[in-house]
């Protein structure tokens, strides 16, 4: 019995962690999409840049797939990112339905100032916590990345 309960309440505190990381995630991504504005791009376009300068070349397929859209959407968006000279596209030669994506120079750059300003933003606001609060802080975004590498 007393392993049952003690089982029940690891259960509850997962639940109640991961209600907070759930929380405070999305207001930090919230507060530092703030800087976005700056790249003249709208959160999906930006969101597609950064997978194709991060993971790219790739296909439109797997672009709308990495970013969960259907293939029209998406085709909208490269379409968006090629006008503003951001990405290119180029048909496979072999394959002439299969379209790969790159990223331009234009492109990275855009994207590498996006996340510089972001990370600025994050750094100020951690300007208020003691040196014991951020290794804590630390040590969490450490733990974060394992549990989210290791499910890939």
């Amino acid at each position: 019995m007393r392993k049952q309960a003690r089982t029940i309440r690891l259960a509850l505190g997962r639940v109640a962690v991961a209600d907070r990381l759930y929380s405070a995630a999305i207001h930090l991504l919230r507060g530092v999409r703030k800087q976005d504005v700056a790249t003249g791009l709208g959160p999906a376009q930006l969101s597609a840049l950064s997978v194709v300068v991060f993971a790219g070349p790739l296909t439109l397929g797997e672009l709308a797939a990495a970013e969960q859209l259907k293939a029209p959407t998406m085709t909208r968006i490269v379409a968006g990112l090629e006008q503003k000279g951001l990405a290119t596209r180029r048909i496979d030669s072999e394959d002439r339905r299969v379209v790969h994506l790159r990223a331009t120079a234009k492109g990275a750059r855009v994207l590498h100032q996006a996340r510089r300003r972001r990370i600025r933003s994050l750094a100020a606001r951690l300007r208020s916590l003691d040196a014991r609060q951020l290794a804590a802080l630390n040590r969490a975004a450490y733990l974060l990345e394992r549990l989210f590498h290791r499910a890939r």
